[in-house]
């Protein structure tokens, strides 16, 4: 599904990420983790070719993702609020986000009422700007428009971030349904150990840009990782 070859990112000759070979099947949930710095962002930054790399490349579906979009309509992603448009209200954005996937109306309807579990009651029917609603319900719309398109592929980074303790098990269990009914490949990175490892079958350590373990979640993977970041 996801190819990494020789994978290299380099700002002012400081190499900030770097990753030989890296593969992630179909239908596999990748937990991606690190401190501050690691280079998480900048590794999804590269899948989506919202950056270009220094070297190497990344395919998707046997399709190499700089410069085209041919990957595209399979991949649903939300990194931060850049991806808003934040002078919308959410009813707006989502139609705009729908059209875009040639949705239509009645489609939008339907998804958006697929979501009102996870929105809890405090997105839609507002009257609120995408900007004045709080960091939390900002991150709901931005992770709601990610899957208007019925991706294959979803990558977030640091969804549970900014979320209350309610909402953020409410995505969790909305992101186990998505993998296990839908078989969706998901990218997700956090620094949450225990999410990562409650959702995630494959987990990732980055440190200074490089794979520094690459485990298949099991019980004893959240002591692991507790043991490897204490030291």
């Amino acid at each position: 599904m996801i190819k990494v070859s020789d994978l290299q990112k380099t700002y002012n000759g400081v190499t900030v990420l770097d990753i030989p070979a890296l593969k992630i099947a179909q239908g596999e949930s990748f937990g991606l983790v690190g401190n501050n710095g690691a280079g998480k962002t900048t590794f999804f930054r590269l899948i989506l070719d919202l950056i270009e790399p220094t070297r190497g490349e990344v395919m998707i579906q046997n399709q190499k993702v700089m410069r085209n979009d041919a990957w595209k309509s399979t991949t649903g992603s939300f990194l931060d609020e850049g991806f808003l448009i934040d002078f919308l209200n959410p009813e707006e954005y989502f139609k705009f986000v729908g059209k875009l996937h040639h949705k239509s109306e009645g489609d939008i309807a339907d998804f958006l009422e697929s979501m009102q579990d996870f929105f809890n009651g405090e997105v839609l029917e507002t009257k609120k700007l995408i900007r004045d609603f709080s960091k939390g319900n900002q991150k709901k719309i931005g992770i709601a428009a990610s899957l208007l398109g019925d991706p294959k592929i979803l990558i977030l980074d640091e969804p549970f971030t900014a979320l209350d303790p309610s909402s953020q098990i409410r995505l969790k269990r909305f992101l186990t349904d998505l993998q296990t009914q839908q078989n969706m490949t998901m990218l997700i990175s956090s620094h949450d150990l225990n999410h990562i490892t409650d959702i995630c079958s494959r987990t990732v350590v980055l440190e200074k840009g490089q794979i520094v373990k690459d485990l298949q979640t099991n019980s004893y993977t959240l002591k692991e990782l507790e043991n490897y970041f204490a030291i």
